[in-house]
């Protein structure tokens, strides 16, 4: 990946990427191996697989991966897996140290803040953070009981002992509050409005956000005002484990008996892989919306479309060479209508990466602008 242009510092040994001078003494004092399980998943960010890797059976080469700048999967389907072969769903890790050098440096924590950290995980992060600020000015919060209690036991093995409450993230922890900054390292649907009033004015957070209709998250630093309301730009797209009190429910089969609407459309489709900017950007604006994609024998594919909030679909159907594109929808939301005029407004404004997009939260929900909070999409 990308680093973030002000993440310059020198090589820390045993990683291959640099650190920002500030956190330099903390990754070269810990390690990611002190918190990583003896047996864990390497994440292959190309093919989206994972190998199981067992320390009792390849110390070498699971030092290899707790040294390498490669996501590593801890657990699957909420702790239900079992086995070595990976499961169905990852559900905790340890970020790629990169994104981890780069995360903190966005943070733009100083001596003497406090910190709340949403996601225990493995513990590393919790370390590091310890490591600059000390113990006392770290909070680090993780709804799995059972990551939660092994969290904690490895930090007090290595040394560290910050705050360490296993609950539901979305809450915070009051009793630590105000907080100077708080960041999460899982991906976000809605930013908790008790994360504002936990912060003082002018404290920033950190975390991964997105929508439905788009798996990948951008990662947004809010700097919270004294209105309850926060705001700030996105920084890079990424990609997370999701809250999961926020995960997608996909909607149930509409009720039969309704009428379809039949159309057809010259649009074209912009790329809808994971890190395309139009994704994420067009979720954004549409809202409550899922997406699939269907291929077909023949080339063709069909954008699936779906309503989160009432019983809506639509489902346009693209072959390369055709002037034109079938387009079916059905329900109480014109869902096609709508995504036409998303990409309209896209085009329209030159197809806008993530860097050009910003949130503003305020107890009331969450808006996305352009460029700009006072124009928003």
């Amino acid at each position: 990946m990308t680093l973030a242009p002000e993440l310059e510092g020198r090589p820390v040994p045993g990683w291959p990427f640099p650190v920002a001078a500030a956190w330099a003494p903390a990754f070269d004092a810990v390690p990611r191996s002190l918190f990583l399980p003896e047996l864990v998943w390497a994440h292959d960010m190309a093919t989206g697989k994972s190998r199981p890797v067992d320390r009792t059976v390849d110390e070498a080469g699971w030092l290899a991966v707790a040294a390498a700048d490669v996501p590593v999967v801890t657990q699957w389907d909420d702790g239900e897996h079992q086995g070595v072969e990976p499961g169905t769903v990852p559900t905790s890790s340890a970020s790629m140290p990169s994104l981890v050098a780069s995360m903190l440096e966005d943070l733009r924590v100083e001596p003497g803040m406090r910190v709340l950290e949403q996601g225990t995980g493995t513990g590393w992060n919790a370390a590091l953070l310890s490591h600059r600020l000390g113990d006392a000015n770290v909070t680090t919060i993780e709804v799995d009981p059972t990551v939660s209690v092994r969290a904690r036991g490895v930090l007090h093995a290595a040394g560290y002992r910050p705050t360490v409450v296993c609950g539901d993230g979305a809450l915070g922890h009051p009793p630590g509050a105000p907080y100077d900054r708080i960041t999460a390292t899982y991906g976000l649907r809605r930013i908790p409005q008790a994360w504002i009033e936990q912060t003082r004015p002018g404290a920033l957070i950190l975390a991964p956000f997105g929508t439905h209709y788009s798996n990948a998250d951008a990662l947004v630093r809010l700097t919270v005002s004294g209105d309850g309301t926060a705001s700030g730009p996105f920084l890079q797209l990424v990609e997370f484990m999701k809250m999961r009190s926020q995960r997608l429910t996909w909607p149930q089969n509409p009720p039969d008996g309704g009428t379809v609407a039949e159309s057809t459309t010259t649009a074209v489709l912009p790329p809808h892989g994971k890190f395309d900017p139009f994704p994420f950007a067009a979720g954004l604006r549409l809202g409550d919306v899922a997406h699939a994609i269907q291929p077909h024998q023949d080339g063709a594919r069909t954008l699936w479309l779906y309503s989160l909030t009432i019983p809506a679909w639509a489902a346009t159907t693209f072959r390369d060479g055709a002037d034109a594109h079938q387009v079916r929808q059905y329900g109480g939301r014109r869902l096609w209508d709508d995504f036409e005029q998303t990409l309209a407004w896209w085009y329209g404004a030159g197809g806008p990466g993530v860097e050009r997009l910003g949130l503003t939260v305020t107890p009331d929900g969450w808006q996305a602008w352009l460029d700009d909070p006072v124009q928003p999409i």
